[in-house]
């Protein structure tokens, strides 16, 4: 398929196509230039075991996140499934958006006619102030632009603030099949329900129409679909309505906060041992979980360890495990895996992937999906290599 283009083009690239406001031919013209990827999703009925690459809010390394633009970068890039966060608008849709706290991903806080929609809330426990989603139409939503989540990391980013809109869930999806049809390898959805309490207080129920978007478009348990939340009763709630596949998602530390509000609430410490992988497993096909969880990390070196006790009886119960999150700055990585002292400089993050795949994760959430799918590429030609030589 060509030569792939340097990492460090990314930015040059992308900023000249999209001052001339040619994103689609841009996109088009890097079906040419880049890898297709592993051709592999991992899921119910898939028959791989070759594990997946999710790209975390898109490719958010290299785009605001949750743009339409990061989407179709991340899936011309490899990724096996994109991974839209989902909040709701004021009349019902899902958007994707990583918090309904528009101003931390939006331009709404320089938009005067909206002003006073600033209010100050208590979302999921935490006092909260902004702009919230659940305040806004669609229509008014729609007249809103991305901006970078961490400009001070991601200045590369910044340059197309102010150029994406706000995607539903349903343009996304609309995307993901034209590109299919475009690439010929199927694309897999991960969607993330945001607050669904919070939201269901407000008479907002988050899973209804998250299935009904799905099911319209033909997403069913084939392989293509995985649904997560930090919440443990909404998860509960589909498991009893629909066959897609579930993901639990946990933390090191602290509680989901429908857990907080009952009087013997979980924690994910609770969760995280041989009993509630055991209850998990009874409504999830798997976790998705903070790196810590799946390998020891030992400070003095700066590196990541053994697997730890959670990942071998997550494994032993047939629960798929997907680590968050794989970014290619220093900043995020192991000091041992840094390339230099600067932040915002590229380290070695595909030998981070390979001691997780090493451990044996099923895929992973990675900002640049480009990383993981040559991380992938290389831990398959390694594994195909060693059994040939088992063969012998």
């Amino acid at each position: 398929m060509g030569i792939a283009l340097p990492h460090h083009r990314w930015p040059e690239l992308l900023t000249g196509y999209c001052r001339r406001h040619k994103l689609i031919f841009m996109f088009t013209c890097l079906l040419f230039s880049l890898p297709l990827g592993a051709q592999n999703l991992v899921g119910p009925g898939t028959g791989s075991n070759i594990p997946i690459v999710i790209a975390h809010r898109g490719a958010s390394g290299y785009l605001p996140e949750h743009t339409l633009a990061a989407y179709s970068l991340a899936i011309w890039q490899g990724a096996d499934f994109i991974e839209p966060d989902l909040v709701l608008t004021k009349d019902g849709h899902l958007i994707a958006r990583h918090d309904n706290v528009l101003n931390l991903t939006t331009d709404v806080a320089e938009r005067s006619e909206f002003s006073s929609r600033k209010k100050t809330k208590s979302v999921d426990g935490i006092t909260v102030e902004g702009w919230f989603s659940e305040d806004f139409t669609l229509a008014e939503i729609k007249t809103l632009r991305a901006i970078e989540r961490i400009p001070r990391l991601r200045q590369s980013n910044v340059k197309f603030n102010g150029q994406f809109r706000i995607p539903t869930l349903a343009e996304i999806i609309q995307l993901t099949l034209s590109l299919e049809a475009i690439i010929g390898r199927p694309i897999g959805i991960y969607p993330e329900t945001k607050h669904p309490s919070y939201f269901d207080k407000l008479g907002l129920n988050m899973n209804e129409r998250l299935i009904d978007v799905l099911e319209h478009y033909g997403y069913g348990n084939q392989g293509r679909v995985f649904i997560q939340s930090f919440e443990v009763d909404n998860l509960k709630r589909l498991a009893a309505i629909t066959s897609i596949p579930l993901i639990q998602l946990m933390d090191v530390t602290g509680t989901p906060f429908d857990q907080r509000e009952q009087e013997n609430g979980l924690s994910y410490a609770d969760m995280s041992t041989a009993k509630g992988l055991a209850d998990v497993a009874g409504y999830a096909a798997g976790v998705g979980v903070y790196k810590p969880m799946v390998l020891e990390y030992d400070d003095n070196a700066g590196s990541w360890g053994k697997p730890t006790p959670f990942m071998q009886n997550a494994k032993a119960l047939g629960l798929l495990v997907h680590p968050y999150t794989f970014r290619a700055e220093n900043f995020f990585l192991p000091t041992s895996l840094r390339s230099n002292p600067v932040p915002d400089s590229y380290g070695y993050v595909e030998q981070e992937i390979q001691q997780f795949l090493d451990a044996g994760v099923d895929g992973f959430f990675i900002d640049h999906p480009d990383y993981g799918v040559r991380a992938i590429a290389t831990f398959h030609k390694k594994s195909v290599d060693e059994s040939s030589v088992r063969s012998d």
